[in-house]
């Protein structure tokens, strides 16, 4: 006789990881190491300061741009403000 085990429900839902979500965890880590590149290289090569100024803008500037992109959901969309009529024809007229 087989066995009936519940199965969990949450496995749909996107990993969510300190407010990133899905794809989004994996931009805000990309921003992290290239700022963290971009300033070592800044510091080892031109200045100490400049390349802290870099790193502290880079990882900022990275985490606020994926924050606002997570804002339009985790897929892109296209998102049409024009009014679309569709004849009989199929073709679309905007309006």
């Amino acid at each position: 006789m087989a066995r009936k085990y519940a199965v969990y429900k949450g496995l749909q839902k996107p990993l969510i990881f300190k407010g990133f979500k899905g794809k989004y965890i994996y931009w805000g880590l990309g921003s992290l190491l290239a700022g963290l590149v971009l300033g070592a290289l800044t510091m080892s090569l031109i200045s100490m300061w400049l390349g802290a100024v870099t790193l502290v803008g880079t990882v900022t500037g990275g985490i606020f741009y994926t924050a606002g992109k997570q804002k339009g959901g985790l897929h892109s969309k296209t998102r049409n403000s024009n009014i679309l009529i569709l004849n009989h024809y199929g073709r679309k007229n905007t309006v």
